[in-house]
């Protein structure tokens, strides 16, 4: 009869479907569970990573050859990467995903570590000045005298931004009288920061090391300063 065969039919649907997903050793009713399905996705991913189409954190240079060290997080956050699972404390990525990535990198000529790296470097001078601005270390327990009050100072007046314009003209002179090209990339016109080459650092003589540390300081300062008169004289209503 055709109910039967089709019943039959069904059974053996069935029966494929458990193979494939590797619960047919377990009773009838615990071969399409969550817990099964969830476990059978599982092994799925795994098999994928053996066969390449997952790619661990520790192998990402192997298509981003720019990548650097430990990328992943980076990546997921700056790129809003959503094509990755993590296992224990690993991350793997979708290896499509990533080539498409590389692809889109290389045509904007981005070079992931470094990037990495001036992201990095600028977050370490922001904190710099904010801890200049609050203090390193808080403030100790204290008790002001009942009588101590209307102690203020006007606000200051910062330097004329002609000064803050000079002083970014002379550093740049002496960036291309010295050859600074050669040892310090300048990001986006208002960030400095040295150029790391790991093998070749050791090289590089204790004076010119300290000179361009200076000069990354005093660049970035002065951006920084100009940076402040505009957005002080954005406030101001005339």
């Amino acid at each position: 009869m055709e109910t039967d065969r089709l019943y039959k039919e069904i059974k053996q649907l069935r029966s494929l479907l458990a193979k494939v997903v590797g619960t047919q050793d377990l009773p009838k009713r615990e071969q399409f569970s969550k817990e099964a399905i969830k476990k059978a996705a599982s092994e799925f991913r795994k098999l994928q990573t053996e066969r390449g189409e997952w790619i661990p954190e520790s192998d990402i240079s192997r298509v981003i050859r720019s990548a650097g060290y430990r990328p992943g997080k980076f990546i997921i956050e700056k790129f809003v990467f959503t094509n990755y699972f993590k296992r224990g404390k690993q991350y793997f990525f979708n290896r499509k995903d990533l080539v498409a990535l590389n692809k889109e990198l290389k045509a904007r000529k981005i070079n992931l570590e470094t990037y990495m790296k001036l992201e990095e470097d600028q977050e370490k001078f922001q904190k710099y000045l904010h801890e200049l601005k609050e203090g390193k270390k808080k403030r100790p327990r204290f008790k002001i005298p009942e009588n101590l009050e209307n102690i203020e100072s006007q606000p200051y007046n910062h330097p004329p931004k002609e000064k803050v314009l000079q002083h970014i003209d002379d550093l740049m002179c002496e960036y291309e009288k010295d050859k600074l090209v050669e040892f310090i990339d300048i990001f986006r016109g208002s960030h400095a920061m040295m150029k790391s080459i790991y093998y070749f650092d050791r090289y590089l003589e204790p004076a010119k090391r300290k000179q361009c540390d200076k000069w990354c300081f005093e660049f970035n300062y002065a951006q920084e300063a100009l940076a402040e008169i505009k957005k002080i004289r954005s406030q101001v209503i005339y």
